[in-house]
């Protein structure tokens, strides 16, 4: 038995609760690890609260929440290859079966060996924030010397699009709240404060004649004011807005597979897409650290150390 936390039914965070499991058996295609640090994502309340019903694992409840893992292999379930029984790994745990826990399943195809001197710290924090950011700068494929605004610049998201697109050479402007300020301009961002102003009006006197590429992390109204100030409009990649078609943007192109994980593992060893951890809370305060990402007051990437 491991302790996990998750919740009942859906809903608030008035549905969470801890309560032990068995540890869960791998099936075909999956990973069973000893988790060592979860990722904590907008996604994982959006899920607790059927925002989005089409992800409904099915699973029975309770369910743990969480999506992203590193940790130490434990067993391995049948027709998966290239992973053994005690190596350290990241990766996507499967829908419902969480990682804010001692022990989860992570799908194989999705799962990667975590590279020596890469912090578990780290690794947990990029199969989402790692892979989206080299997804949505790749889907925008813009030269060196391109204006980029990334909208929604302090989560954990926004400062690692804004970090590999400094490293790219690419001129990039940031929009967030004004606790945001300070690590989007310690990358190299020139900031605009969402809060102090007209957040157009701002953007268009730093580039007048309108940005080479945006790359929204935000969606709704957001998304929909910031939009015009792309030259191309096809030239606007929404991480989390699936409607963003009908205002002429793009939704991004996902890649979650091992490989591009481990593109994401050498990117961040070489100090390329290196998160800002801004939070480590253990299990026991895992209500704390979801809250602070639903309450949109993250600055970069919270996490949970369980082991």
């Amino acid at each position: 038995m491991g302790q996990a936390w998750g919740f009942s039914r859906y809903g608030g965070p008035e549905v969470q609760e801890f309560f032990d499991r068995p540890d869960p058996v791998p099936g075909p295609g999956e990973v069973l690890i000893r988790v060592d640090v979860a990722g904590v994502n907008p996604m994982d309340h959006v899920m607790r609260s059927a925002l989005l019903p089409g992800l409904d694992s099915g699973r029975p409840f309770p369910r743990v929440l969480g999506m992203e893992a590193a940790g130490t292999v434990l067993a391995l379930g049948e027709g998966v290859d290239g992973l053994a029984v005690g190596d350290p790994v990241f990766g996507f745990a499967l829908t419902g079966a969480g990682s804010y826990a001692e022990t989860t399943v992570l799908s194989a195809p999705h799962t990667a060996r975590i590279p020596a001197g890469l912090p578990a710290t780290v690794a947990a924090t990029l199969p989402v924030a790692g892979t989206t950011a080299v997804d949505a700068l790749d889907q925008l494929g813009l030269p060196a010397g391109a204006t980029v605004l990334v909208n929604g610049v302090g989560g954990g998201v926004g400062l690692l699009v804004a970090r590999l697109a400094v490293e790219r050479d690419l001129q990039v402007i940031g929009t967030g709240s004004s606790i945001k300020r300070e690590p989007a301009e310690a990358i190299g961002v020139r900031f605009i404060d969402y809060t102090a102003g007209d957040v157009v009006a701002a953007a268009r006197e730093l580039v007048p004649d309108g940005f080479d590429g945006i790359v929204d992390t935000v969606g709704g109204a957001s998304l929909r004011t910031i939009a015009p100030l792309a030259k191309d409009p096809r030239n606007v990649i929404a991480v989390s807005d699936g409607s963003v078609p009908e205002i002429g943007g793009r939704f991004i192109e996902r890649r979650i597979d091992r490989e591009n994980l481990e593109r994401v593992a050498r990117l961040a060893l070489d100090g390329v897409l290196t998160p800002v951890i801004t939070a480590v809370h253990p299990l026991s305060d895992a209500p704390a650290a979801l809250a602070t990402v639903e309450n949109g007051h993250a600055s970069g990437k919270v996490v949970i150390k369980v082991a």
